[in-house]
C-alpha cells in the first residue's frame, strides 16, 4: 500500500497537490494528526475486499506543532511496517508567499495576531524543518502556476512506479535564482551565449537556428558530453540508494538559451536509455 504524505509552507500548494492527487484516485486525507496516519492505512487494509487503495495524507504544522520533531522516528515507523511511504514538501520564496497572500487576503495559520505575515512563514519555515530533511521529493512553486504543478505531480508522483527513479532535467536562468528543489546544479554560463546573436537573441535553446548556433561550439559540446558521462556513472548509485526522484538543474543567466539547449539535450539522450525522464524549462512559460 502507497501513501504520500503532503506536506509543505502553507500558501506553495498543497491543496492543488492532494486535488490532484484526489484526480488520480487517490484517498486524500487532509490535516490528519501524523500519529493517526499508521492507524488510518492498517484500517484501510483491514476494510479493502480489493487492491488496498493509494492514499495521500496533507500534513503541516499545525497538526503536530508538538510532535514535529519526533517526525523522523515516526516515519522511520512507517516505512518498517509494510507500507510504501514516500513525503512530498512543497514550498515557496517568502516574498512568493507574502504575494500570494495577498492577492487571496487568507490568514496565515500561524498567525495569531502578535506577529506579522512574514514572521509566521519563517516560525513555520522553521517548525517544518524536520520534514524538509525527511523528504523523497520537494518541489519549488515559486515559479511554477498551477497547471504546471498538476502536471509535474502527475508525472513525478503517479506516472512512476515507486521502484523506479523518476529524473527531471530542468533549466533556469541564474537571474531568477537557483531551483531549490534540485540535487545537481550545473552553471553553463561560461559557454558562448547566443543572446549576443541579435537574429537569435528572441528564439530559444529549442529553436533550431540556436541548436545549430550551439551544436558548432566545441566547448558546447565538450560540456555536453561531459555531463553525460558523469551523470552516466553517478546515476546508477543514487538508484542503488533507493532514490526515487533526482533532479538535474542546468543553469544560464537568463535560461532561455544554452541551458535550455543542453537540459534538453541531455533529457534526449537519457530518455534513450531510461524509463521515466522528464525535462522543464523553468523560464519558458
Amino acid at each position: 500500500m502507497r501513501i504520500i504524505i503532503v506536506s509543505g509552507l502553507s500558501g506553495s500548494g498543497k491543496t492543488i497537490a492532494l486535488q490532484t492527487l484526489e484526480d488520480l484516485d487517490y484517498y486524500c486525507v487532509d490535516n490528519l494528526p501524523f500519529k493517526l496516519i499508521l492507524p488510518l492505512a492498517r484500517e484501510i487494509l483491514a476494510s479493502s475486499d480489493r487492491s488496498p487503495p493509494a492514499v495521500a495524507v496533507g500534513v503541516d504544522a499545525r497538526n503536530f506543532i508538538d510532535e514535529l520533531d519526533q517526525f523522523p522516528a515516526t516515519l522511520a515507523e512507517l516505512r518498517a511496517s509494510e507500507l510504501t511511504v514516500e513525503v512530498l514538501f512543497l514550498q515557496a520564496d517568502d516574498e512568493i508567499l507574502l504575494k500570494r497572500y495577498s492577492e487571496t487576503r487568507r490568514r496565515h495559520p500561524l498567525d495569531v495576531g502578535s506577529v506579522s505575515l512574514r514572521e509566521a512563514i519563517r516560525q513555520e519555515r522553521r517548525l517544518l524543518e524536520p520534514i524538509v530533511a525527511s523528504a523523497d521529493l520537494i518541489v519549488d512553486t515559486s515559479e511554477t502556476h498551477i497547471y504546471q504543478l498538476r502536471e509535474l505531480l502527475r508525472a513525478r508522483l503517479h506516472d512512476t512506479p515507486r521502484e523506479a527513479m523518476s529524473l527531471l532535467f530542468e533549466s533556469f536562468g541564474f537571474k531568477n535564482g537557483v531551483p531549490a528543489d534540485a540535487d545537481f546544479v550545473f552553471d553553463v554560463r561560461c559557454l558562448p551565449n547566443p543572446h549576443w546573436e541579435p537574429s537569435l537573441r528572441p528564439l530559444t535553446g529549442l529553436d533550431p537556428p540556436v541548436i545549430e548556433f550551439l551544436e558548432r561550439q566545441p566547448e558546447v559540446m565538450e560540456m555536453v558530453a561531459d555531463l553525460r558521462r558523469l551523470l552516466e556513472a553517478w546515476l546508477p548509485r543514487f538508484e542503488a540508494s533507493d532514490r526515487s526522484y533526482l533532479t538535474v538543474a542546468i543553469g544560464c543567466t537568463g535560461g532561455q538559451h544554452r541551458s535550455v539547449f543542453i537540459a534538453d539535450a541531455l533529457a534526449r539522450h537519457f530518455n534513450g536509455m531510461r524509463d521515466y525522464v522528464m525535462v522543464r524549462h523553468r523560464e519558458l512559460k
